[in-house]
């Protein structure tokens, strides 16, 4: 597990270090202390509201005020099986990439399309997320070592 500083961690989410201080005061970001009292954001809890807010790109000004409100697509995915890490690996060849995520220390590959993936921006050390979405889910367990199984 990857610790950041307080500085660090406020520069990655675009926020001064002031309000990120608030927001480990307030419970709103967990940290970790140090013996000697000082905070450290895990890079996971940065990877979490990093993915959780809005892009600057998803902005838009309303012609009539001039105002910038969210665009109200962002992020909005009615699938709740989202898993975020940080890209460790794009391999591309002919029409199609390879996409490593890390996800809590667990690698989570998908094969999306080149053009996908240049629209995407993606690259490695970049946080996103992957969306499951399946009709089924199997469960294995490893077969039992110096024992034989019963056959009903």
């Amino acid at each position: 597990m990857q610790l950041l500083r307080v500085p660090d961690a406020a520069g990655q989410l675009g926020i001064s270090t002031p309000t990120l201080k608030q927001w480990i005061y307030r419970r709103q970001i967990r940290s970790i202390k140090t013996p000697g009292g000082h905070h450290r954001i895990p890079q996971e809890e940065v990877d979490r509201l990093l993915f959780g807010r809005p892009r600057k790109s998803a902005r838009r000004r309303t012609p009539a005020y001039g105002k910038r409100t969210e665009d109200p697509l962002a992020f909005r995915v009615s699938g709740r099986n989202r898993l975020v890490g940080r890209v460790i690996g794009v391999e591309q060849e002919g029409l199609l990439a390879m996409i490593t995520l890390d996800v809590g220390g667990q690698q989570v590959t998908s094969i999306i399309t080149r053009d996908a993936c240049r629209d995407l921006g993606l690259r490695v050390g970049q946080v996103a997320a992957a969306l499951i979405k399946a009709t089924e889910v199997m469960i294995i367990q490893a077969p039992e070592t110096g024992q034989k199984r019963k056959r009903r």
